[in-house]
């Protein structure tokens, strides 16, 4: 049961960092929406995080400054926090709390939906098996993102992780399919988010995109608000309205901070380096609601991206990250520092469900040996490149100078790419046969023959 909404409750007892303890209410149940009236007449948000005997803690979206233990009034809305949903947010830019900071009028909807979400029934769930086509050579051929599919990007400070994330956000495309994208910015600098804005506009002007951006500077509680909305406007697109559509949320690290404050300010035992010990149960909350639901059309795929402090793979936040999600495409500090854009390391990066969506109808036929072919001879690249370090080049055989060279070939012909360069898979596919066919064909074994005859003239010859 939850408290009427024209009740007011003035038994402020303390105000600890974005939290309000409120005494002596009744009927107040969990994640309730509560109204927060200061004494000047100004109005502020919050949702019910704890609820002891009388006792009412509510976490204020605004934060508490300003705020005075006297004065302060607050009311309960009897239901959690429910926002409009519709195409009516496509095009439009909000801020973290999805208020417009685009100067127009406050999104409508048809009908609302509950921010909290849910995940999809395991029951119901679609399979994935139908390719989201990036524009990006790296991620299209070797780690290709599938419709419903949850794919992180693992990055460290000082990596262009955010000119990758607007670059897929401004050219993914489901093969000419109703389609959108959700881009949630969290803990972002104002220098950030203009980067943003001005790299979506083209699509945001289409009507194709919805723009949530928390800076760095908004209360940190907006943060833990800000990919929930997300999730909920394009669960309504996908799953109502039967579009395809790809959520962008960066930085999730910055997420799990805004968590670990929140938990500290109200008390929490501390977990593992001072994470809450839900951060688990609470990134599978988020993560988990993408999907495809049977007999429904649309899906929602998901493309979190996060920095690893100090380049910790084993740090909580990507740790936790991966084991929810299906694969993770990994930025590299080594290919970045070699002037190579997008730094991505085809070694660690992987994605599961790959497979799925890619070969015979859905990408093309020789998609998936080109790319089990290429991470192959990548690997060889990297033990040979080893070898050459212990013993020198010159004591190499003509094999293993083909595959010392291919690395080199890989960066320069396949990988890089321009921050706006929007590569269609064929050329991409193409590139990475041009990178292969640097090798003798003995060393090409994962290919089959007759793809291999195709893209290789009979009368070629190459050292063996």
């Amino acid at each position: 049961m939850s408290g009427p909404a024209d009740v007011e409750y003035t038994g402020v007892r303390e105000l600890r960092g974005p939290l309000v303890v409120v005494e002596g209410v009744s009927g107040v149940g969990w994640d309730e929406f509560a109204t927060i009236v200061l004494d000047s007449g100004e109005r502020r948000h919050g949702l019910v995080l704890e609820v002891d005997r009388d006792l009412a803690v509510v976490q204020v979206l605004q934060d508490t400054a300003g705020m005075g233990r006297t004065g302060t009034r607050v009311a309960f809305s009897g239901s959690p926090l429910r926002v409009p949903v519709g195409t009516g947010w496509l095009g439009r830019v909000c801020d973290g709390r999805g208020e417009p900071a685009d100067g127009g009028p406050p999104v409508l909807g048809g009908s609302r939906a509950a921010v909290g979400g849910a995940p999809i029934n395991p029951v119901r769930r679609e399979p994935p098996n139908e390719p989201v086509l990036t524009g990006v050579g790296a991620v299209d051929v070797l780690t290709t993102l599938v419709r419903g599919q949850k794919l992180p990007v693992f990055s460290v400070a000082g990596l262009p992780h955010l000119e990758l994330a607007v670059q897929v956000a401004a050219q993914a495309t489901c093969g000419g399919e109703p389609f959108a994208v959700v881009f949630a910015g969290m803990g972002l600098t104002h220098a950030d988010a203009a980067f943003v804005r001005d790299g979506l506009a083209e699509r945001s002007a289409a009507r194709e995109l919805v723009l949530f951006l928390n800076t760095a500077d908004d209360p940190v509680i907006e943060r833990l608000l800000t990919p929930r909305l997300g999730l909920t406007v394009a669960e309504h697109l996908a799953f109502t309205e039967g579009r395809h559509v790809l959520v962008v949320m960066t930085d999730m690290t910055a997420y799990s901070e805004a968590l670990r404050e929140v938990s500290a300010a109200r008390g929490e035992i501390p977990a593992r380096r001072a994470y809450p010990g839900y951060l688990y149960s609470d990134l599978a909350s988020l993560y988990e609601r993408c999907g495809r639901i049977r007999g429904r059309p649309g899906s929602v795929t998901v493309l979190p991206v996060l920095t690893m402090p100090a380049g910790d793979i084993t740090h909580p936040v990507p740790d936790l990250t991966g084991y929810i999600t299906e694969g993770q495409i990994v930025l590299s500090a080594e290919v970045h520092a070699a002037g190579t854009y997008p730094p991505v390391d085809p070694l660690a990066s992987l994605s599961r469900l790959m497979r799925k969506g890619t070969g015979a109808g859905r990408t093309r036929t020789d998609h998936p040996a080109v790319a089990a072919q290429l991470i192959a001879a990548l690997a060889r690249s990297r033990q040979v490149r080893e070898l050459a370090d212990l013993i020198g080049r010159q004591a190499l055989s003509p094999t293993d100078l083909c595959h010392l060279d291919l690395e080199g070939a890989f960066r320069s012909r396949f990988l890089a790419q321009g921050t706006r360069e929007n590569r269609p898979l064929d050329a991409s596919l193409e590139r990475a046969w041009e990178v292969l066919l640097t090798l003798p064909r003995s060393q090409l074994g994962m290919l089959p023959a007759d793809l291999l005859d195709a893209h290789r003239p009979s009368h070629q010859q190459t050292p063996s």
